[in-house]
């Protein structure tokens, strides 16, 4: 249950995060492309690359930072950083094919998922 609370609070503050840096972007530069995103997903991906290897292997906290931080924090203010550290792994373990596909079917899929969903609800 301790988890599930620390993972909560990360993920409030994640999310608000997310939230106010998109739309300070958004002010800023303008929305034609989706800056906030980019900065956010690239920052994300960051973070999570950087505080899984500070945690699991410098510094050997509890594992309650990893889930507040990592899971909770950067989970609600991005997802993709989660599938950026996974595809790393498949690449740093020889599974280029693996890396692959991973790459192609989440962008791929993804994309093509969005755009059913979009129509679907075009047609509801």
């Amino acid at each position: 249950m301790e988890n599930a609370i620390v993972i909560g609070v990360g993920g409030f503050f994640g999310a608000i995060s997310r939230y106010g840096m998109a739309l300070w972007i958004g002010e800023r530069w303008g929305r034609i492309f989706p800056l906030g995103t980019l900065v956010i997903n690239i920052t994300g991906s960051f973070f999570i690359g950087l505080l899984m290897y500070l945690l699991a292997q410098r510094l050997l906290v509890n594992s309650l930072w990893r889930s507040l931080l990592v899971i909770g924090f950067l989970g609600a203010f991005t997802t993709f950083s989660t599938f950026e550290y996974e595809t790393g792994n498949l690449i740093g373990d020889g599974e280029l094919l693996f890396a692959s596909i991973n790459i192609v079917a989440s962008v791929g899929f993804g994309f093509a998922a969005l755009k059913l969903g979009e129509l679907i609800a075009r047609i509801i």
